[in-house]
């Protein structure tokens, strides 16, 4: 009888013997495939989101800014055509006309550059089609402008009283300024928004790589540390050994790799939403005010040359509103006003300005018009060219630093990211050769 049980008990502990290299063997598999599992979802992720930030600063976001450029654009390219008409044929006013042409011809030339991008840019064939159909407008706004000076030109340029504009040189400066307002401007605005919603688009498809990203970070990565820490465990109980110090740097590098990749995904995200939040989103708006003002100021010059068409001064009063937004109302109708993107300052500069055409006007409607054009085109402080090139200079400044954060936000994002999609590899290289020399001198106990 003791024989018979000393032959089993030898018998189950063959067993044991010959199963435990293979669970051992298993337990290694197992934690392998997990490592190289959260490899490829890490790298995937990384390699992904990488990508959606190289689309939001090198095509959203420029495309966005290029349809914002537009804009303003067109808006003071009519403006400086409606400064050179006003001049007349003064030679008082030969600085300001040389000055308003070379404006007229610099807004053009970058309108022209901002469509071929917007054409090269379009998502879609819808966006190219506007895009066409601005460039066709905007020949014919030109042909019409250049039909305007050639009837200035047959009605003798010299003996045109500055502020006047003869009825045929009015008519076609009329159909130009009619062009811009209801077929240019709006078609811009039309890529403006296509560019924005695209924009939306691409930020709301990287949130969702993020979330995907982190969620496969825990699930993965908390898998690949319990099956370590398991296997750790294992081990220590079937060969009476403390802890495995390669199985601890492996697990410490699993650690490592999911926190990281969890904080690199939080960090670039949190950086690329604040750029565009505080930077892209008002950097937009204030481009939106600065074609504004534009137009504003063309309405003043408009109004002269129009013979005091009410329609102008009433277009400034409702531009001027919107630019002066503080109230809650001017801010639902409006959207955000000067004080609240571009300061204190913006505003008083601004409110300079509407009080030099309203004493424009005041000219203008007592007849003395010469009076009015000289209070419109001065460059003395006080007078409404120095006031609004005085704005203009405060709206540019606050534009330049909004579009400077943007970028800067997102280089720093890309540093972030950079080294990403390979790294996870390197890490799943050294928990394979970790686990591999934690587990060899176990296995080969057994050979």
């Amino acid at each position: 009888m003791p024989a018979v049980l000393e032959t089993t008990r030898a018998t189950a502990r063959q067993l044991v013997r010959s199963e435990t290299p293979a669970r051992l063997r298993l337990w290694s598999a197992l934690v392998i495939v997990m490592a190289t599992v959260l490899l490829a979802a890490t790298s995937l992720v990384m390699a992904r989101v990488r990508e959606q930030v190289r689309v939001i600063g090198r095509e959203a976001a420029p495309q966005a800014v290029t349809a914002a450029d537009l804009y303003v654009a067109l808006s003071d390219m009519d403006a400086q055509v409606t400064r050179l008409l006003l001049t007349g044929g003064s030679d008082a006013l030969a600085g300001t006309r040389v000055d308003a042409l070379g404006a007229y011809r610099q807004r053009s030339r970058q309108a022209d550059a901002d469509l071929q991008r917007s054409l090269t840019t379009a998502s879609g064939p819808a966006e190219r089609a506007v895009a066409l159909d601005l460039l066709d407008g905007l020949a014919v706004y030109h042909q019409r402008i250049g039909q305007t000076r050639s009837a200035l030109d047959r009605g003798g340029r010299a003996a045109t009283e500055p502020g006047r504009l003869p009825p045929d040189a009015l008519g076609h400066y009329t159909q130009a300024t009619n062009i811009l307002h209801l077929r240019l401007l709006p078609d811009a605005q039309r890529l403006r928004d296509a560019a924005t919603a695209r924009l939306d688009r691409v930020y709301a498809a990287k949130r969702a790589t993020e979330a995907t990203g982190i969620t496969l970070a825990v699930l993965l990565g908390g898998a690949l540390l319990a099956l370590l820490v398991l296997l750790q465990r294992w081990l220590t109980r079937r060969f009476h050994r403390t802890w495995n110090p390669a199985l601890l740097a492996a697990t410490a590098l699993g650690l490592l790799l999911v926190l990281g990749s969890i904080i690199v995904l939080t960090a670039q995200a949190g950086r690329l939403s604040g750029a565009r939040d505080g930077d892209l989103t008002p950097y937009l708006s204030l481009s939106r005010l600065r074609a504004i003002g534009y137009d504003a100021a063309a309405d003043s010059s408009r109004y002269l040359v129009s013979a005091n068409l009410a329609v102008y001064r009433d277009g400034f009063t409702a531009k001027a509103y919107c630019l002066g937004a503080t109230d809650p109302l001017a801010g639902y109708r409006c959207g955000p006003g000067l004080a609240e993107l571009a300061g204190d300052e913006a505003l008083r500069r601004w409110q300079a300005y509407q009080r030099d055409h309203e004493r424009v006007l005041a000219l203008a409607d007592s007849g003395r018009t010469g009076a009015a054009v000289d209070a419109l085109t001065g460059i003395r402080r006080g007078d409404a060219a120095f006031d609004f090139a005085y704005f203009d200079a405060a709206m540019g400044a606050a534009t330049d630093v909004r579009r400077q954060g943007f970028d800067r936000a997102w280089r720093d994002a890309e540093r972030v990211l950079r080294g990403w999609v390979a790294l996870p590899l390197v890490v799943l290289a050294l928990i394979v050769l970790l686990v591999a020399v934690g587990v060899r001198r176990r296995l080969a106990e057994y050979r």
